[in-house]
């Protein structure tokens, strides 16, 4: 069974000539930061966004009533949406914020016509579990009260990468099972998430292919977005959506880089939901670390020519 075809296999050499490049810009968690979790979380939150790209001109800030009061959110609204698109930035929990982001959110508005929202929601490990995935259902239930009248659309597409992967497919069940609005979710586009928090045996070891992640980083992140619970509280569905009934789900884009610690809960995901006989396609660049996408390379367009392709088929 061929995981990619013959044009990927050709990336692979330009590749691997990345690999060093990606590591340098973003180096694996460690070094001198504080123990204290929350300290540590604020160094690493500042650093990042040293790597943040220009803002979008068209990406607004704004606020939606959430849970704990209101929820910043990035709006791309372009002149006549086809659809909606909720966006959750990654960060394993702990890190990030909608703006690194603002060029993808801004291609979604501009070549396919999506009102984009993108989710500033609660960070670990201030805020542990639930309150990410409460703000992101919260976000969800927004737009598909208001879409219709502010967008002129009832239809939805949820997305994210690594944590917001796992908190997509997190929302995506919430709105199924808690907003009884599945019908109206045209898509979900889950990059390199986490869907498994007990840790599949990538994240334990990936078989020592270069990766921006590496098992001691992934523990903090795990340890600080679900504080003292046991592998068997981990395995509540809405913590782990890999344990979820993934029936009667729609069309769902699972995207993983082969060398990605989190590439087993990719892999193991896609699986399941096509057990299940949902919709899902995998794709699976080889020799790519988590966050392949982020240097220019023959594979990220080969990423970002799928992803169009997918999206492009389900608004037709």
């Amino acid at each position: 069974m061929k995981l990619w075809d013959e044009t990927i296999e050709s990336y692979r050499p330009e590749a691997r000539d990345m690999l060093e490049a990606l590591a340098e810009a973003f180096p694996a968690a460690g070094g001198d930061l504080p123990e204290d979790p929350v300290a540590r979380a604020q160094i690493q939150r500042q650093n990042m966004i040293d790597f943040e790209p220009e803002p979008s001109p068209m990406a607004v800030e704004s606020t939606i009533p959430g849970p704990a009061g209101d929820i910043p959110v990035r709006l791309f609204e372009p002149e006549e949406p086809r659809a909606m698109f909720l966006h959750i930035h990654g960060g394993g929990w702990i890190l990030g914020r909608p703006q690194m982001s603002d060029p993808a959110n801004d291609h979604l508005a501009n070549h396919h016509g999506l009102a984009v929202l993108s989710v500033d929601y609660r960070l670990a490990p201030e805020h542990p579990y639930p309150a990410g995935p409460d703000d992101c259902e919260a976000a969800a239930a927004w737009m598909l009260e208001h879409g219709p009248e502010r967008w002129g659309t009832h239809k939805l597409f949820i997305g994210g990468e690594s944590a917001g992967g796992h908190l997509a497919a997190a929302t995506l069940l919430r709105v199924r099972d808690r907003l009884g609005a599945i019908d109206r979710v045209l898509g979900a586009n889950l990059v390199f998430g986490w869907y498994d928090l007990r840790g599949t045996p990538s994240i334990f070891g990936n078989g020592g292919d270069p990766d921006i992640l590496d098992p001691p980083g992934l523990q903090i992140m795990i340890e600080s977005f679900t504080p003292g619970m046991t592998d068997a509280e981990r395995r509540n569905p809405d913590v782990s959506p890999l344990f979820a009934d993934l029936s009667g789900m729609p069309p769902c884009l699972v995207t993983v880089g082969a060398f990605d610690h989190l590439a087993d809960d990719s892999y193991f995901f896609a699986v399941r939901m096509a057990a299940a006989e949902s919709p899902v396609e995998l794709a699976v660049y080889p020799d790519s670390p988590h966050g392949f996408m982020v240097f220019p390379s023959e594979m990220t367009k080969a990423h970002a020519k799928r992803l169009d392709a997918w999206i492009s088929s389900l608004l037709s």
